[in-house]
């Protein structure tokens, strides 16, 4: 195994959509994950599917990614714990405190909690969020969140939410909380990562050959605030696409896409641009993930993928 891939965690997509996402497949990743040295089981949401929209089959069918991730919760103990990503706009910050606090509590002090924007206007419009100045909020959010794990009793009044003076229990096992992460790809996006959160979590649109311009920016906007730029966690959604290798509109290979080797020779690769962490997510392959995957041959196919990337044996 390459040098460069055993310095880098390597997680996985715990599975949460189509075919594969059932009870028994949750616990059975969950588990080999944690045996094979596996560091990390990541989840995401998706609320609804527009009518006519087009939209990729990982999408049409998505258990709660914190629902998910306290069922593997149960079955282990060590693999920590992740959502990538929940939309901030579709759920007040006291609510989302108490899920991770809970979750954290559950699991030991495993849970990492990845925050996005959102981009629906759909899932704006069935949550009853608002689009607009959705980066603001997303600072103050982040404020209440840590407020909310850590001084007690809290207290707060913003120009986007408000924390009546009272006490959060029970606190998470993290000092502090979980650590947030979160998710953008513009500029403007990746520098509020470097002010306010824990790392960057890229998602399944990212173009990963052009992920060294963009660490920079989140590392250098940390320093900027005064923090340490060597902190910032940068993880990447690894959209494995295995079999033959798949071109871009650029004739060039896909990253993660081909045969093992050539995976892992990319994550390697990934590494060197300064990633910290990639998990592997098969839910986007559509033999797996796919809502009409045959189920048998869609778990089969995932744990054959799994026992081949394996960090370990």
């Amino acid at each position: 195994m390459d040098r460069r891939v055993s310095e880098v965690r390597i997680g996985l997509g715990l599975p949460v959509s189509g075919a594969w996402a059932t009870p028994q497949n949750i616990v059975t990743v969950a588990n080999h994950a944690e045996q094979s040295g596996y560091a990390s089981l990541w989840t995401f949401q998706r609320l609804l599917v527009p009518e006519n929209s087009g939209m990729e089959p990982v999408y049409h069918s998505v258990l709660d990614p914190m629902a998910a991730l306290a069922y593997a919760a149960a079955v282990t103990s060590t693999v920590r714990l992740g959502v990538a990503v929940i939309n901030a706009p579709f759920v007040s910050p006291g609510y989302l405190a108490k899920q991770a606090a809970s979750l954290d509590v559950l699991s030991a002090g495993r849970h990492d909690l990845g925050i996005g924007l959102g981009w629906m206007p759909e899932e704006f419009a069935l949550t009853g969020a608002q689009m607009e100045r959705r980066g603001a909020r997303m600072t103050e959010y982040v404020r209440v969140l840590r407020l909310l794990w850590s001084h007690q009793p809290a207290e707060f009044s913003g120009e986007f939410y408000s924390v009546p003076r009272g006490t959060m229990a029970p606190a998470p096992v993290q000092p502090g909380g979980p650590p947030i992460l979160l998710g953008g790809l513009a500029p403007r996006a990746l520098r509020r990562v470097g002010q306010i959160a824990d790392g960057w979590v890229t998602s399944s649109r990212t173009d990963l050959s052009q992920i060294a311009a963009s660490i920079p920016i989140v590392r250098d906007a940390a320093a900027q605030a005064g923090r340490d730029p060597d902190a910032m966690r940068i993880i990447c959604r690894g959209v494995v696409r295995a079999g033959p290798p798949v071109t871009g509109t650029d004739g060039a290979r896909l990253l993660l896409s081909g045969s093992d080797d050539q995976i892992r020779e990319d994550t390697a690769w990934l590494a060197e641009q300064g990633v910290t962490e990639v998990f592997y997510d098969f839910n986007w392959d559509p033999l797996v993930g796919a809502p009409d995957a045959p189920p048998a041959a869609a778990t089969d196919r995932a744990m054959a993928l799994i026992a081949a990337l394996a960090p370990i044996g």
